[in-house]
C-alpha cells in the first residue's frame, strides 16, 4: 500500500509539472482523499491492452535525455562499422566545385603597399592571392627561399593566426622550404549579419557555415579548396618537389582533411589537433560536419595518407572561450568553444550533456592532450597509417621531405620580420564567401530539378510507382534514418483527464533503448463495440506540450496559438493524439542537433522513429481506423507536417500551419529580415537540402494523398508572397495529377496561431468523419 501511494503521489505531482490542473492550488488538501481515490482508479484502469503508467518527473526533459544518451553510445560505437573513403569525404566537407585552373600567384600590390614585404639572408616574403572557385580568392603570403627550394609548402594557421604572424612559414622558408601561408577566417563577428537589419555576434566561420550547410558546403570545405589550389600550383611547377602542408589549431584539422584527399601531399604535419573526435557536438558548430563519425575520425583521415607521411605535432591546440558576448545587441550565435582537457575529463563527459532545466556549458574534448593524440595514434597505427609523433616536428618534417639532403635543421640566427596585416583582407574573403554560397543557393532550384529528374510526375500512377525511391534518399540523406525500432512497444498508459465528451489519457511508447515516445490520447465517451473512428495527431510548436493544445483558459499564451484544438477535435467525435516532440528546453534540444549531425541524423530522424512506433501502435487499437489517421502541426509541428507525413505511409493527410515557406530562403537569406541566418535557432540547418528537396519537393511526397497549408497574414515566420509562391509549385502538381481537390490552402486575417476553419472542413471531408458526411 505504501509503494502505491508513492505512485499515486508521484502521478500527482508529474500531473502539475506537465501542466495540467486537476484542482487548484487552494483546494488541493481539501480534496487529497478524492484525488487519492480518482489517481487510484486510473492507475488501475489503463487502457486495454497496457500496463499502467507511474513516471516522475518530467518525461519530455527524459525524453530529452534519453536521445542525448542514446547518441552518446552510438558516437561511442561509430568507430566500429567505419567505411572511409575519399569520395565520401568530399562529399560532406562540400569539396565538389570545379577550381579555377591558373598559371601564376597574383601579386598582391598597390602604389601605398608593394607586394615584397620583407628580404632576409634566407627568404623574400610577398603577399599574394590566388583563385581557388569562380569568384573566390586564396590570399596569404609567399616565402620565396634565398636558393632552390628543397619542397614546397603550403602552411595554415589556427583561424584567430594570420599568416603576418606565422612562426610555421619562417622557419619552413628558412630551411629552405616554398611556404604559401594561407590567410583563413576568423572567428571575429564584425562582418556577421545586415547592418539593414540586424548584426549578429556569430563567429565569422559560423555564418558562412550557416547559409553553406543547406547547399551542401561548408567553410571547412571551402578553405580545403583553397588549399588544394595552391597544391594545384604547386604541381605545375616545372621542377618536381615534394609537396607538404602544415597547419596548427583550426589549420592542423584543414591539413589533415586536404592531405587526406589528395594523395599529391606527400607530407602533412598537423599540430594541436589531432585527436578522437567524440566530443565534436561541443565544439564550435562551424566544425561541423554531417556524417563525419559514421565513416571518420582523425584515425580514419590518417588511413587515408598511407603510405605517405603524417607527422602529429603534440603541442596544445587554441583555446576559444566561443563567441562574443561584449555587445547585448549582437546575439544568435551557436554555443562551443575550445579548450584543452584531459582525458579523465573527457571521460566524464560521456554523461548527459545537461543538468534538468538548466544548459550548462561544459569544457568540450580538445585536440592537444597529449593522452588524447597518442590514443588516436595507436588507432590509427591500428589501421595502417603511418604516424609520427613529435613534440617539433620539424626535424622529422625535413627528413621526410628531402632526408637525403637535409636530414637534420639548420641552425638560422635571424629576427622574423615585423609584417603589417591589411586590414580589408578579412572583409575580402568573408564578402567572397558570401557572394560565392549565394550563388548556389539561386542556382539550387535548378539542381533540385536534376535530383528528381527520374521520378514520373505525369500521372498519379507514375507518381507512386517513382516516390517511395525518393522518400528513402530524402530521409536517407537529409534527415538521417534510424533503425526500425528495436525494442517492444511496451505501451504503458494512465486515465489524467476527463471532459463531457472524452477522456483523456498520457502514453508511453517504447522505441529504442532510452529512447520513447509520450503523448496524450483524447478518446471520445461513448465509442460502441467494434467502432472504429479516424484520428487526428495535434502537433505542437518551439517549447510546447501536448497538454498546450488542450483546456487551455482563454488568454493564456497555450491558447492563443493553438485554440484549444485538441478540445475541438475531440468535441466533434475525432480520436486525438498529442506527442511530445524533443524541441524543448531551448539550447538543450539544440545540442542534440549537435550530436546528431555528425552520426548522419537530426532530430527529425528520432521524431521519425517515435511517430513511426506512435503509427504502429495506433493502428493495432481496436477504436481506431489505420486508415484515417492524420496530421496537423502548428510552427515546429508545422514543420513536422512537412516532414513527417510525407515519408510515413500511415498518414492519410497532413496539415501544415504556421511553417510552410520558401525554406531555402528562410534558412540562407542574408537580404531578408525574417531569415533564420540571423537568429539563435542554429539547428534549423538541413544537409545538402537546397540542392534536394524545398518545401514544394517535400510535400509532393505527401502525393496521392491530401496535404492542406494554414497560413495568416501576420505570421512573422514568413511572408505570403513567399509562401504563395512555394505553394503554386504544390498546387500545380497535384493538378497535374488529376488531384487538384487533395491540396488547398487558407490564408487568413491573422498571427502566428491555428485558425481551425477551413482546415476543420478538409479533416472532415477527407478522414470522412462524421461518417454522415
Amino acid at each position: 500500500m505504501r509503494t502505491l501511494l508513492a505512485a499515486i503521489l508521484l502521478g500527482n505531482s508529474r500531473k502539475t509539472e506537465c501542466g495540467a490542473k486537476p484542482f487548484p492550488p487552494r483546494t488541493m488538501v481539501r480534496a487529497a482523499p478524492v484525488v487519492l481515490l480518482a489517481a487510484s482508479l486510473a492507475l488501475a484502469q489503463p487502457l486495454p491492452n497496457t500496463q499502467p503508467l507511474v513516471i516522475s518527473g518530467d518525461p519530455a526533459a527524459q525524453m530529452v535525455d534519453g536521445i542525448s544518451t542514446y547518441l552518446n553510445r552510438a558516437t561511442a560505437e561509430s568507430a566500429v562499422h567505419r567505411h572511409p573513403t575519399r569520395e565520401r569525404l568530399a562529399e560532406i566537407l562540400g569539396v565538389v566545385d570545379p577550381r579555377v585552373n591558373f598559371s601564376a600567384l597574383s601579386l598582391d600590390a598597390t602604389t601605398a603597399a608593394p607586394a615584397l614585404l620583407a628580404r632576409t639572408k634566407t627568404y623574400s616574403i610577398y603577399r599574394v592571392r590566388w583563385p581557388a572557385m569562380e569568384g573566390v580568392h586564396a590570399e596569404g603570403l609567399l616565402y620565396r627561399p634565398a636558393g632552390a627550394p628543397i619542397a614546397r609548402v603550403v602552411a595554415i594557421d589556427d583561424a584567430d593566426q594570420p599568416p603576418e604572424h606565422s612562426a610555421i612559414a619562417a622557419r619552413l622558408a628558412s630551411q629552405g622550404c616554398q611556404v604559401l601561408a594561407l590567410a583563413i577566417l576568423n572567428r571575429d563577428d564584425t562582418y556577421s549579419g545586415n547592418p539593414e537589419f540586424r548584426m549578429t555576434n556569430q563567429p565569422h566561420r559560423e555564418f558562412i557555415y550557416r547559409m553553406a550547410f543547406p547547399v551542401g558546403r561548408t567553410i571547412i570545405g571551402y578553405e580545403v579548396e583553397k588549399i588544394l589550389a595552391a597544391v594545384d600550383w604547386f604541381a605545375r611547377q616545372p621542377a618536381e618537389l615534394p609537396i607538404a602542408v602544415w597547419g596548427y589549431g583550426a589549420g592542423g584539422m584543414l591539413a589533415l582533411d586536404a592531405a587526406a584527399l589528395d594523395p599529391r601531399i606527400g607530407t602533412a604535419v598537423v599540430s594541436g589537433y589531432f585527436a578522437p573526435r567524440n566530443q565534436l557536438a561541443a565544439e564550435p558548430i562551424f566544425r561541423n560536419v554531417w556524417g563525419l563519425l559514421r565513416d571518420f575520425g582523425d584515425a580514419e583521415l590518417a588511413a587515408l595518407m598511407t603510405p605517405r607521411n603524417l607527422i602529429v605535432e603534440t603541442r596544445p591546440g587554441p583555446r576559444w572561450d566561443g563567441p562574443s558576448r561584449a555587445d547585448p545587441k549582437r546575439t544568435g550565435a551557436a554555443p562551443g568553444r575550445l579548450a584543452p582537457v584531459c582525458m579523465e575529463a573527457q571521460r566524464a563527459l560521456r554523461a548527459p550533456p545537461y543538468v534538468e532545466g538548466t544548459a550548462s556549458r561544459r569544457a568540450p574534448f580538445c585536440a592537444s592532450s597529449l593522452d588524447a593524440v597518442e590514443q588516436e595514434a595507436a588507432r590509427a597505427r591500428s589501421l595502417g597509417a603511418g604516424i609520427t609523433l613529435a613534440a617539433d616536428a620539424l626535424e622529422p618534417f625535413l627528413a621526410a621531405v628531402h632526408h637525403r639532403v637535409r636530414p637534420r635543421v639548420r641552425s638560422v640566427t635571424q629576427a622574423q620580420p615585423v609584417l603589417p596585416i591589411p586590414p580589408e583582407r578579412t572583409r575580402r574573403q568573408f564578402e567572397e564567401l558570401v557572394a560565392y554560397t549565394q550563388r548556389l543557393i539561386r542556382a539550387s532550384a535548378a539542381q533540385r530539378n536534376l535530383y528528381w529528374a527520374n521520378a514520373d510526375m505525369t500521372t498519379a500512377a507514375g507518381w507512386s510507382r517513382t516516390a517511395p525511391a525518393y522518400r528513402d534518399r530524402v530521409w536517407n540523406d537529409i534527415i538521417g534514418r534510424l533503425p526500425a525500432a528495436t525494442i517492444p512497444v511496451n505501451a504503458r498508459s494512465r486515465h489524467t483527464y476527463s471532459a463531457a465528451k472524452w477522456d483523456g489519457y498520457e502514453i508511453t511508447l517504447d522505441v529504442f533503448p532510452d529512447v520513447f515516445d509520450y503523448g496524450v490520447l483524447l478518446l471520445p465517451k461513448g465509442l460502441k463495440p467494434g467502432e472504429r473512428r479516424p484520428v487526428v495527431v495535434c502537433q505542437h510548436g518551439l517549447e510546447g506540450r501536448p497538454q498546450s493544445m488542450f483546456n487551455q483558459p482563454a488568454g493564456t499564451t497555450d491558447f492563443h496559438y493553438y485554440q484549444n484544438i485538441g478540445n475541438r477535435l475531440a468535441d466533434l467525435g475525432f480520436i486525438v493524439y498529442l506527442p511530445q516532440n524533443p524541441y524543448i528546453f531551448g539550447d538543450r534540444f539544440r545540442q542534440l542537433q549537435r550530436q546528431a549531425n555528425p552520426l548522419g541524423l537530426s532530430l527529425f530522424s528520432f521524431i521519425l522513429a517515435q511517430h513511426g512506433r506512435l503509427l504502429e501502435w495506433l493502428g493495432a487499437q481496436s477504436f481506431v481506423d489505420a486508415s484515417r489517421i492524420g496530421f496537423y502541426g502548428l510552427s515546429y509541428g508545422g514543420k513536422t507536417a512537412i516532414r513527417v507525413p510525407p515519408l510515413l505511409d500511415g498518414y492519410a493527410l497532413s496539415i501544415c500551419s504556421g511553417d510552410f515557406n520558401e525554406w531555402v530562403v528562410k534558412l540562407t537569406s542574408v537580404a531578408d529580415a525574417w531569415s533564420y541566418l540571423f537568429t539563435g535557432e542554429w539547428e534549423m540547418d538541413e544537409w545538402n537540402l537546397a540542392n534536394t528537396a524545398n518545401y514544394a519537393e517535400l510535400a509532393r511526397l505527401m502525393a496521392p494523398r491530401p496535404f492542406m497549408v494554414e497560413r495568416g497574414h501576420r505570421d512573422a515566420v514568413g511572408v505570403d508572397e513567399w509562401v504563395a509562391y512555394e505553394y503554386a509549385k504544390v498546387r500545380r502538381f497535384y493538378d497535374e495529377l488529376g488531384l487538384p481537390d487533395r491540396t488547398r490552402i487558407e490564408f487568413f486575417n491573422g498571427p502566428h496561431q491555428i485558425h481551425g476553419v477551413g482546415t476543420l472542413d478538409f479533416l472532415e471531408r477527407f478522414l470522412r468523419w462524421p461518417e454522415s458526411r
